[in-house]
């Protein structure tokens, strides 16, 4: 079995993705309490730590490193501030990669950080990596190309150790965005939560749609895939049972006509995200820690996609 380790996992996006490709994962770490009750309830055999990454001094060997550090600084819904310490966390990730010294490592982090004001970063990060002593490969990938059922486009860092003479490939997409290219189409979001109560009661947010979550069209229809699924509950998406919004001008939009409306619930959302569908939501949290667990993931299928394409150096 080849093996893994996970630092900044989170809830586990990237780690049900290892999985689904045959990767056994040795240790897990994050900060986030609820993360860690959410991992361990769903991924259970998986040696988990909470805690500052920076206060572990040992990590297993393993084949493969794995991080997902934070990207507040980075993000079209964050801070977008450069200069954040939040920032660099990706230097313990190099400090744990020079440590283990695994085959490979695969870093996910948002698209934002290929945008012009963040490029030093992204130049640092790609400069580290190779002084550590790996071949290092990044591109943004679309997540609906890898049959995910929303607007998601992640950034990922793939790199091979040197010594091992081989180079990474990125893989291909798995699905199509629309008929004639040869793929299977990307599910829906009625593929994906048309079986799930329309009103499922205490699992979604209820607080008012306030002017600024009217500033943008955040409403999608059943035949059609998600907007980006976010951390911030206020902010998730319309459930597309809600009345279509429509355009009144600059940055507002108002709903077409009278009706019920909601958001997308945290369930709903995480399988929006490609989770699997039996996923168990501790109770240990209120239901904005849940739906900042899943935003904050990456989708299952794109991370196992990212993984299955690394060469056979194990």
């Amino acid at each position: 079995m080849v093996t893994a380790v996970s630092l900044f996992t989170g809830c586990g996006g990237s780690d049900a993705g290892l999985l689904s490709a045959g990767f056994e994962i040795l240790m897990a770490n994050d900060v986030a309490a609820y993360a860690r009750d959410f991992y361990e309830a769903n991924f259970p055999a998986t040696d988990y730590r909470l805690g500052d990454v920076a206060d572990i001094k040992n990590f297993p060997k393993a084949d493969l490193l794995v991080g997902c550090y934070p990207c507040q600084g980075f993000s079209v819904g964050g801070v977008r501030d450069p200069t954040r310490r939040i920032n660099y966390l990706y230097r313990e990730f190099d400090r744990a990669l020079r440590q283990i010294q695994p085959k490979a490592f695969i870093v996910e982090n948002v698209a934002g950080m290929v945008r012009g004001s963040h490029n030093h970063l992204l130049r640092n990060q790609l400069i580290r990596f190779r002084l550590a002593g790996y071949r290092v490969s990044h591109r943004v990938l679309d997540a609906q190309e890898f049959g995910v059922p929303q607007e998601r486009s992640r950034l990922f860092f793939v790199g091979l150790r040197s010594d091992l003479g081989v180079s990474f490939k990125f893989p291909s997409p798995t699905h199509a965005l629309s008929d004639g290219d040869g793929l299977p189409i990307c599910p829906t979001i009625q593929d994906a939560i048309g079986d799930l109560p329309l009103w499922p009661e205490g699992e979604y947010d209820t607080q008012p749609f306030h002017w600024y979550y009217l500033s943008r069209n955040r409403w999608r229809g059943w035949h059609e895939r998600a907007r980006t699924v976010v951390a911030v509950s206020r902010h998730m998406s319309l459930h597309p049972i809600s009345p279509p919004l429509k355009r009144i001008h600059t940055d507002a939009w108002e709903f077409e006509r009278d009706g019920p409306a909601r958001r997308f619930s945290y369930r709903e959302a995480s399988r929006l995200q490609g989770f699997a569908r039996n996923l168990s939501f501790p109770e240990t949290a209120g239901i904005r820690m849940r739906y900042q667990a899943i935003g904050n993931a990456v989708p299952p299928p794109l991370f196992a996609a990212v993984a299955g394409a690394l060469p056979n150096v194990w």
